[in-house]
């Protein structure tokens, strides 16, 4: 009788529980096939490109970092203020560049602004052509930002700077007052997409920062971003993230503090009259405590009915000097005293219910009642919570209309960040949504698209088809892991129970048997005078044989040590039970 290398893969194939010989034949298909199918997963094909083309739209502003950019942009060389409480003193020494992006470039010779240091104070801005003044008018703020090294700490946000004829570039800093704030802003596990703006008291003349109460998140990712802030007359306002809504609502609802105070204030001279009962509940006072309550009787006494086990080593310590341990040789009894051997937990009282001293336990006491008190009843003079008395608010004013912003003489970026490499482009501030979508179109869009599909490119290819568990493991697409990962899942299952084992993963006990009996029908078939097996048959003999004898000790030794422990689990709940 002749075998082959065949012959060899169908016995490892037993270990499959139940592969057929089909499958089995399917292990020895020819390997120039996968290679094509490899060849044809890697291939990808390159990624089109488009080319940049500068917008011919019109707007109030807008700003695509085309040749001419720095005689509109200037760097701040101002000190940032950081208050009366420190004396710490920081330099806007951020630099700026204008430049193609560097990481997942969507559109060829598209340009942006980029932040150029990490942790470091960056300002930057540029004036209008004009004002823009959007009383009566949409509102529309609309920028590209591409975190090209993420963002773990800082700012990506834009400040519309209040027109003032005394605005100088070189000195806009944290404290140059501006409309509108709005933007990306992470540090942590706090990360928001700002929209705040600066609203006048009509009465004093201060201003005060609007905050928009939950502002939506902000995407942290490498590709290009589009944020969009659009502003209604009838101050409703939404917020876009790559042109999609994610925040909607009123600039006289949503934001805090609120736009308009309250019309009335508690009186701060009102004070709670000496007489105010605001005490809901007293202790009765016609209460008395029972003849038979004992506040002396304990919460636990001995449990009189309780008995010592008969397994109880009465005469047995504790602990015991380990018999393992050993004088050491340097030791000295004149210098370091008699050598006495450490004590360990004594081994025999693991056996049984417990060793030394035998006393009964204690339990609760069912005539315990701890201290007595009243009970409560309502207060007949209670009069509820005290308020002061609310009278006008002297400083109580109405605006209806805050989406009235006072004019804008700039756009500015006064930012810090850790991470280098934000890149601003395609900035739009105006009052056409239309054309703010259209710059859009013509922009992110065309480019968002390309840089996914680069960044998908760049992820690490998964497996195809690999299983997410043993379970999902079938022998005819990987015999090696397959066999594997099903004998160590039996011996860990094993060492815990056995026999659990053996219903889970039958496939390896019955697996090691079929190999067994593959091999002694070898061994057989060889002594009884067979032609000379080809030397591939031997070496596939000899790993069948090693295999087996590896399942075989595996799945003993688990056997073993999941029994012995069953038996320790099984003795110490019994002790723990009596």
């Amino acid at each position: 009788m002749r075998f082959n290398v065949a012959a060899a893969a169908a016995s490892a194939a037993l270990l499959a529980g139940g592969v057929s010989a089909d499958d089995s034949q399917k292990v020895l298909k020819d390997e120039s096939s996968s290679s094509t199918v490899a060849e044809a997963a890697t291939s990808v094909s390159p990624v089109e490109v488009p080319t940049f083309t500068p917008t011919k739209l019109k707007a109030p502003f807008l700003e695509q970092f085309t040749d001419g950019w720095d005689a509109r942009w200037k760097p701040s060389h101002a000190k940032k203020e950081t208050g009366p409480d420190t004396e710490e003193e920081w330099a806007y020494v951020g630099e700026w560049s204008v430049e193609e992006p560097v990481v997942f470039k969507g559109m060829e010779g598209d340009k942006g602004l980029v932040v150029k240091n990490a942790a470091a104070h960056h300002a930057i801005s540029a004036k209008f052509p004009k004002k823009i003044d959007p009383k009566g008018k949409d509102l529309v703020v609309q920028y590209e930002v591409k975190l090209q090294n993420g963002l773990e700490c800082g700012g990506a946000y834009l400040k519309l700077l209040r027109e003032n004829k005394a605005l100088h570039q070189d000195e806009f800093s944290n404290t140059t007052p501006y409309v509108i704030m709005f933007g990306p802003d992470k540090c942590g596990h706090n990360n928001k997409v700002h929209f705040i703006f600066n609203h006048k008291n009509p009465k004093t003349g201060e201003y005060e920062e609007k905050h928009l109460s939950s502002p939506p998140t902000a995407k942290i990712v490498k590709t290009t971003e589009l944020y969009t802030l659009i502003v209604h007359p009838n101050n409703t306002f939404l917020i876009q993230q790559d042109g999609e809504t994610v925040k909607e609502g009123n600039l006289l609802e949503d934001f805090v503090p609120s736009v308009n105070p309250e019309k009335e204030i508690d009186d701060p001279n009102d004070t709670k009259p000496e007489d105010w009962v605001d005490q809901a509940r007293i202790p009765d006072p016609d209460a008395k405590k029972p003849e038979d309550w004992d506040e002396d009787a304990p919460y636990e006494i001995v449990d009189e009915e309780a008995t010592m086990p008969e397994d109880w080593l009465v005469d047995e310590p504790q602990t015991i000097p380990d018999p393992e341990a050993q004088k050491p040789e340097d030791w000295d009894d004149e210098e370091d005293g008699d050598w006495i051997a450490p004590t360990v937990p004594n081994p025999k009282c693991f056996e049984v219910s417990g060793c030394g001293p035998w006393t009964k336990p204690m339990k609760k006491n069912p005539d315990y009642k701890g201290i007595w008190s009243a009970p409560l009843i309502d207060n007949p003079d209670y009069k509820g919570p005290w308020a002061p008395r609310k009278i006008a608010n002297p400083d109580y004013f109405e605006d209806k209309t805050p989406a009235n912003f006072e004019p804008m003489g700039a756009i500015g970026f006064e930012i810090w960040t850790m991470q280098n490499n934000i890149l601003f482009d395609n900035i739009y501030i105006g009052h056409s949504v239309e054309d703010a979508k259209a710059l859009a179109d013509e922009t992110f869009f065309k480019k968002h698209p390309v840089e996914e599909k680069l960044e998908e490119a760049e992820k690490p290819k998964p497996e195809e088809n690999k299983p997410s568990s043993p379970s999902d493991l079938k022998f005819t697409e990987d015999p090696v892991t397959y066999i594997k990962e099903k004998v160590d899942l039996f011996v860990t299952i094993a060492k815990k129970d056995p026999v659990e084992a053996i219903k889970f993963v039958p496939v390896v006990p019955a697996g090691a048997a079929a190999l067994l009996v593959t091999f002694i029908a070898i061994l057989a078939s060889l002594v009884s005078g067979g032609s000379s097996p080809a030397p591939a048959v031997k070496k596939a003999a000899k790993d069948v044989k090693e295999k087996a004898k590896d399942v075989k000790d595996k799945a003993a030794d688990a056997v073993a040590t999941g029994t012995e422990k069953a038996k320790e689990a099984t003795k110490r709940n019994t002790r723990n039970q009596s």
